[in-house]
């Protein structure tokens, strides 16, 4: 017997310097999905396919990142929390559960510590957002330094391969054509200097990992092993520090780890849904 596809809608969050695009497919709790710098609301692809028969799920492209647009000066992560705040009323979502990828750690953990409890589950892929890896506890804060150097390493090898270091050598070897699929999204955005956007990213990289208590939402982190993009080991030494806070690593996977393992990082993020009641 066939069975109908789930339901799909788009629109636009008209906001007072930008316009962010959306999309919303299924029916149930809602997921909002925060994708990364390379990404836009298509990277969640496979997510929504798994997740759609039994959530409705939000994507959207960050401000600036195609479709949606950007004042002059390109997008300013500190807008981000606000963008989703916007959307999540506008669309009448309520409690939400969200899931976020690299940049839109930053969406996720700003949005949950701007209205506390209203986040019921909170994943963090290959990102610890706004909270600060220089604050975790030692053992980890001290392998942070020579960390960076080799990972800077090899993100310039990458690129020498023309191998986005957001995909990492293992797609690009392993699964060419999602690597890609990946690439294409990625050239989707235009028109202003993603490593600006990287730094005020950075810049605004603060928070003491204790902090994020005050926002009263079980954490899922999920590091990829062989991310050389965030530190994969800093959410090990950050869980500790946040009530509710889970750390399940995802093996044999770069920063994209929810694009390059998708089965696998579904399974994670349904079993932490699960296990919070979310």
């Amino acid at each position: 017997m066939s069975r109908a596809a789930p339901n799909r809608r788009a629109g636009w969050i008209e906001r007072p310097d930008a316009r962010i695009r959306y999309e919303i497919t299924g029916e149930g709790p809602a997921i909002v999905f925060a994708h990364g710098l390379g990404g836009c609301l298509f990277s969640w692809w496979q997510q929504v396919a798994h997740f759609a028969p039994r959530y409705t799920c939000v994507t959207f492209s960050h401000r600036g990142f195609f479709p949606s647009t950007a004042p002059a000066g390109g997008p300013d992560p500190a807008e981000y929390a606000a963008d989703v705040a916007a959307l999540v009323d506008e669309l009448g979502l309520g409690e939400i559960r969200m899931v976020c990828q690299s940049m839109g750690g930053w969406s996720g953990v700003e949005y949950a510590l701007l209205r506390p409890g209203r986040v019921k589950a909170l994943v963090l892929a290959a990102t610890t957002g706004s909270l600060d890896p220089r604050q975790m506890p030692e053992p980890e804060r001290s392998r942070l330094a020579p960390w960076s150097k080799e990972s800077a390493e090899a993100r310039a090898a990458l690129l020498a391969r023309n191998i986005l270091p957001a995909t990492g050598a293992r797609m690009a070897e392993e699964q060419p054509a999602l690597f890609q699929l990946y690439t294409h999204i990625n050239g989707l955005t235009q028109g202003f200097d993603r490593e600006v956007v990287r730094a005020r990213l950075h810049a605004a990289r603060t928070r003491p990992p204790a902090s994020f208590a005050a926002a009263g939402t079980p954490v899922l982190f999920v590091p990829s092993e062989e991310d050389v993009v965030i530190p994969p080991f800093a959410p090990q030494a950050m869980a500790p520090l946040i009530p509710g806070a889970r750390v399940s690593p995802l093996p044999r996977a770069g920063h994209s780890g929810h694009f390059e393992r998708a089965a696998a990082f579904n399974a994670k993020v349904e079993a932490f849904f699960a296990e919070v009641g979310a």
